[in-house]
């Protein structure tokens, strides 16, 4: 693998749980970018969100991508407004590939469930948060991604498969 494998998304879209897969099956690393801030902040997401607010956060994600990409190739897990900074994007772009994990509203809502640890969803109504939080972003999503999987019906199996199969006729 001579580039990176960039997976954006919202939360509960997959990135976490097919990264690894994928990687197993490319015979390359897994890395995480949220688990990078988490151990430049020393802190939990959540806590780093609720001391310092959402630009710090932001400011620790685009450091944690920077990082990533001066590293060498692998596949890459992003937190969800990821793309909700051009420097991200560009950063992503410059270096590897980036595939856009999409999920329904509904199926978002399943797999996050209540939402704990998750600052943007904390109050009621996740499914709304999320369609919310959803529309928003769904333009960059798509102007940043050279790949779109809906992985409503699929399995992280099914996903890895198909991203694999993608990647080695790229």
């Amino acid at each position: 693998m001579d580039r990176h494998l960039w997976l954006i998304g919202m939360m509960g879209s997959g990135k976490s749980v097919v990264g690894p897969l994928l990687a197993y099956r490319l015979g390359t690393s897994f890395v995480d970018t949220d688990a990078v801030v988490v151990a430049q902040a020393g802190l939990p997401l959540d806590e780093l969100w609720e001391r310092d607010g959402e630009a710090a956060f932001r400011q620790e994600e685009t450091a944690a991508v920077a990082a990533v990409a001066g590293g060498p190739a692998t596949v890459i897990a992003t937190g969800g407004g990821v793309v909700v900074d051009p420097a991200n994007v560009a950063a992503m772009s410059a270096c590897g590939a980036v595939v856009w994990l999409r999920a329904s509203p509904e199926t978002l809502s399943a797999r996050v469930g209540d939402g704990s640890g998750r600052p943007l969803l904390a109050g009621d109504e996740p499914v709304r948060r999320l369609r919310s939080i959803l529309d928003e972003r769904s333009d960059s999503y798509e102007a940043a991604a050279d790949l779109i999987i809906d992985t409503d019906d699929l399995t992280a199996e099914d996903i890895a498969v198909q991203i694999e199969a993608w990647w080695n006729e790229s």
